[in-house]
């Protein structure tokens, strides 16, 4: 992990400055949102998501009046079939908070750096019964190109 692993914006989509050794607490203070999204988190969400980043995962959360008020896990790897991949695991925004174009900020951060990492395809999913969250991805011009499937192991 060269580069930190841990980005934040503010509510334009510009970047907030965040020192090595404030990635800790900017985890800690991002968590209570993140697992009001992900219940079922490890209980050390710091090693968690220390453990994904190792495995090239990033995060952004979009902080507004010094609160964490969205969001994203993101990864990248080329596939085969839409060549290089940006996608993005998770990207939740406080309830109370929705609405207020904090999600599209992200989306639109997200989108800027998979095209300065050269990608082909942002790609993002998102539950069969969020259908808020469909609306919302579907105002920000994103399709419905595949179905995913799975199978618990």
């Amino acid at each position: 992990m060269d580069q930190p692993f841990v980005n934040r914006i503010d509510i334009a989509g510009s970047p907030l400055s965040l020192p090595e050794t404030g990635i800790e607490d900017a985890l800690r203070q991002g968590e209570a949102l993140h697992r009001e999204f992900r219940p079922t988190l490890t209980s050390d969400y710091v090693a968690y998501i220390r453990q994904m980043a190792r495995e090239g995962a990033s995060l952004i959360q979009l902080v507004d009046e010094n609160e964490v008020r969205a969001i994203a896990i993101w990864r990248t790897f080329l596939t085969t079939y839409c060549g290089r991949r940006f996608e993005v695991d998770d990207l939740v925004t406080a309830p109370a908070y929705r609405s207020r174009r904090y999600g599209a900020t992200l989306l639109k951060t997200l989108e800027a750096k998979a095209h300065s990492l050269s990608c082909d395809a942002v790609k993002l999913t998102s539950a069969t019964w969020r259908v808020d969250a469909h609306r919302f991805y579907f105002r920000e011009r994103y399709t419905i190109d595949a179905f995913q499937f799975s199978k618990k192991i």
